[in-house]
């Protein structure tokens, strides 16, 4: 067989092919190195004995619908240089797997558009195979991210399985890549990340996080000079959730019937902003439940208004409408207003930074849901680092791998 072909069409350098065999719908072709390349694999010396030989096979890409193997003689070489006795190097498959590198690199890119168990029926290897190239192929390429141009950077957790097991991800808000993945959500799951952080010399800039301690914590440590935005969505979000429990505590408290009836099926007409109102009769429907309870309404009205804060033209002028709504969370006399208006009110410099630096976790949002979306299609995850690993290649559209 030509050299050539063998070189362009299976990766193999300084191969002869002997013999081709065909057996059980497989290609064989027993290959074995040209005297002249024939070399120690230590210090490359051309001066070396045979000392013994030995048969490996390997997989290799298929042509057609037929499957191809190597069927390679492997020398044990005497060295007369260095003295070492060693098997001659096999450039075109890495230490004892039996597949090529050539068909490794087919895998990875059949996976990109490819569930692991559709690149194992076509290629006839068996699931486990395919993980393991993946998951060699991701180590290799995104195990190890770059940090040394790291500016910007989001912090969130995500719920890795009921039982309240969470991991939390850091972003590189400035293209949306997951940078690190650490256990658990406190503040020790970030340690790893800031000794990474300082071995890359990385100057962070500006910090993105909810109003969690652990994470508000870990900033104030490892980033002191950089600017802590605490995302405004969270923000909300968590005003949305005492409007809720108000809402949850009216309906349960209510003792006439045809109140409970009207205080019904209100939540989603409570927690939409205001012009965003859907459905028949919304507006009547809502006014007629905030007029039922007085609590939900104060909070209803303070939930509109809390949006002002990040709609200013100034952080001057965000500084006086933060202070009059928690005030008026504060002198509501409800208690779960009053609970959330003094709770906010100490983050009042972390709030207003985002007119610092605007910059949100909207990013990490939309990885979290690419996550939960990853861990249906496969119906979850038994391998953690596996798991890990495809989350950081996520941002690469051609090795995003799927299944």
């Amino acid at each position: 067989m030509n050299t050539s072909f063998m070189d362009q069409a299976f990766g193999l350098r300084g191969q002869m092919c002997t013999r081709t065999r065909y057996e059980d719908n497989a290609i064989l072709f027993e290959i074995q190195t040209r005297p002249e390349k024939v070399c120690c694999a230590h210090c490359h010396s051309r001066n070396v004995v045979h000392d013994g030989q030995r048969v490996r096979v390997f997989r290799t890409i298929p042509i057609g619908s037929r499957q191809v193997f190597l069927v390679k003689t492997v020398y044990r070489l005497k060295c007369k240089e260095c003295g070492k006795v060693l098997d001659e190097d096999i450039h075109f498959a890495t230490g004892k797997r039996t597949y090529t590198n050539k068909l490794a690199r087919l895998v990875a890119e059949l996976s990109g558009r490819m569930t692991i168990k559709d690149v194992a029926q076509y290629l006839h290897l068996t699931w486990d195979t395919v993980k393991d190239i993946q998951k060699r192929f991701m180590k290799r390429h995104y195990g190890n991210p770059d940090l040394s141009n790291l500016k910007y950077i989001g912090i969130d957790e995500f719920a890795v399985a009921k039982g309240h097991k969470y991991k939390t991800i850091v972003a590189n808000l400035a293209n949306g890549q997951v940078v690190y993945i650490g256990d658990g959500r406190d503040k020790a799951s970030l340690d790893k990340f800031w000794k990474k952080v300082k071995k890359a010399g990385a100057k962070i800039e500006a910090v993105a996080t909810d109003m969690s301690q652990a994470f508000t914590s870990a900033v104030r440590e490892h980033c002191p000079n950089a600017v802590h935005v605490y995302d405004h969505f969270h923000v909300v979000k968590m005003m949305n959730d005492v409007v809720d429990d108000i809402r949850r505590y009216a309906y349960n408290k209510e003792r006439d019937e045809g109140n409970r009836q009207i205080l019904k099926g209100t939540r989603w007409l409570l927690l939409y902003r205001g012009n965003n109102l859907k459905g028949k009769n919304a507006e009547e429907r809502l006014a007629a439940a905030l007029n039922v309870n007085k609590p939900l309404m104060k909070a209803y009205y303070l939930k509109e208004s809390l949006f002002r804060i990040w709609s200013q033209a100034s952080k001057e002028h965000a500084s006086v409408v933060f202070d009059d709504w928690t005030r008026e969370a504060i002198a509501s006399r409800v208690p779960a207003l009053q609970k959330f208006g003094r709770n906010l009110a100490t983050k009042k410099d972390q709030v207003l930074a985002w007119y610092d630096n605007k910059i949100s976790t909207g990013k990490l949002e939309g990885i979290n849901n690419k996550i939960k979306t990853m861990k249906r299609q496969a119906y979850g995850y038994r391998d953690m680092k596996f798991f890990e690993l495809k989350i950081l290649a996520m941002h690469d559209p051609i090795y995003s791998f799927v299944g």
